[in-house]
């Protein structure tokens, strides 16, 4: 049966897989806001809350990288009409990434001061570090776990069950956070910052517990783990080793960002914390189109229907490319009122709007990369996406970053080598998509 590539077939996937992927740059946004208006210590709870929160999305995003993995094998088996074939993986693959967390938390528990004193954090910063971090890192294995489902229901062509998990966790940390960081008059205390982390803690409990019940009565899989290891398992692996490779060369240049600022004062760590939270919440906005692409990809490779694939990858840049349209409009009507949501401190501010146009900017460019970005996901081509990132990182990021440092250009310099990076990273992926599948199409 042909695979439909229309309007209607993308926005059903690419419209839910847009609420679900927001969630996480919600709960951040959330934490930002709330934090950034606390009435004790507002700047340095916001820094803390900054600076952890790269930290921890940096763990996730390396960890996490089975997601796009299983979602491309099993994409790919349904385009080929052998899903059958593959219905033992998952249970694997869950086990691998809850063991993989647990290990990787155990190692950083013990080294949570050392951690955050390498980022240049110190003194009533460094202890709000420690104490929001000892609370909310136990939340990271739940979100791998949650991960690992929604790459499941991505490669069964399902987007609506994963959005119904993330809007659950995205309201219920929104509820948690007014009432545990301000506390509920004569029935519950004000917890400021560790309000916040309980309240992110929670709600991925309850995200864990609903995607678990909708895998087991929604789908046929079964989680049971059986043996012998699915011969898929071994591909699984190195293409996330792949992923994994790529993850941690994206994070270096996040962590470097969040060590940068963070060097420069309290004021420009809480005004880059500001606009990067902006600046994932836009990406992951955009990221609903690569998200159809990656669930769509796959499927129509292992349809070999590479005219469909062709059409895919234009259709689902052009509509991303009008999400980033209304977003940058939205962006420059609202630039004065979207820097009061996160803080009112005055000097935060003024350093926030000082760089805020750069990231609206750059928009239509991070459209591209992450479309593109979704769409060789899931198609399978993770190692050509980490050599991508290592070169947009290490040759592109890391030079620019530090020539910014030594002419001293502060915040705006940091900001400048994103931007360098993004264009990187999209234009070689619009380079190798045409020379790869071109010729496919033509001889197709």
């Amino acid at each position: 049966m042909k695979i439909p590539v229309n309007r209607k077939s993308i926005n059903n996937l690419a419209i839910p897989a847009t609420i679900a992927g927001i969630a996480e740059p919600v709960l951040n946004i959330t934490d930002t806001a709330i934090v950034g208006n606390i009435p004790i210590d507002g700047v340095e709870s916001l820094a803390a809350a900054g600076i952890v929160g790269s930290f921890l999305s940096m763990l996730i995003w390396i960890l996490g990288q089975t997601r796009s993995a299983i979602s491309a094998i099993i994409s790919q088996y349904l385009g080929a009409g052998k899903i059958e074939a593959v219905k033992s993986l998952p249970a694997q693959v869950i086990f691998l990434n809850i063991s993989l967390s647990i290990i990787v938390l155990l190692s950083t528990v013990f080294v949570i001061e050392e951690i955050f004193t390498l980022l240049n954090a110190s003194g009533k910063i460094l202890e709000y570090c420690i104490s929001y971090y000892a609370i909310r890192v136990w939340g990271f294995p739940l979100t791998l776990f949650v991960f690992a489902i929604m790459g499941i229901f991505r490669g069964l062509q399902n987007t609506y069950w994963p959005m119904l998990i993330a809007i659950t966790g995205a309201v219920l940390n929104i509820i948690l956070d007014f009432a545990f960081v301000y506390g509920i008059t004569d029935v519950l205390p004000a917890m400021h910052l560790e309000g916040a982390a309980w309240a992110s803690l929670i709600s991925q409990g309850i995200m864990a517990v609903m995607a678990f019940y909708l895998l087991l009565t929604k789908t046929d899989i079964n989680l049971k783990i059986r043996f012998p290891l699915h011969p898929e398992l071994k591909r699984l692996v190195i293409m996330s080793l792949n992923l994994f490779v790529r993850a941690i060369s994206l994070n270096v240049a996040l962590i470097l960002a969040v060590r940068e600022a963070a060097a420069l004062g309290e004021q420009y760590i809480g005004a880059h914390t500001i606009a990067i939270n902006i600046w994932l919440f836009a990406a992951f906005f955009i990221d609903g189109y690569g998200a159809a692409g990656n669930i769509m990809g796959g499927r129509l490779l292992g349809a070999k229907d590479f005219k469909g694939l062709w059409s895919l990858a234009k259709k689902i840049t052009l509509y991303g490319m009008y999400v980033s349209v209304i977003l940058m409009i939205f962006a420059f009507i609202f630039y004065t009122p979207i820097g009061l949501i996160f803080t009112n401190e005055t000097n935060v501010l003024e350093t926030f709007y000082g760089i805020f146009f750069i990231l609206i900017l750059g928009l239509p460019i991070n459209t591209v990369a992450f479309v593109l970005d979704g769409l060789f996901k899931g198609l399978g081509e993770m190692k050509y996406l980490r050599n991508v990132l290592l070169s947009a990182t290490f040759l592109g990021f890391v030079p620019i970053l530090y020539i910014s440092k030594i002419v001293d250009w502060g915040l705006y310099g940091i900001w400048a080598a994103l931007t360098i990076w993004m264009i990187i990273r999209g234009s070689a992926l619009v380079w190798k998509f045409r020379k790869k599948f071109r010729p496919l199409v033509i001889n197709n």
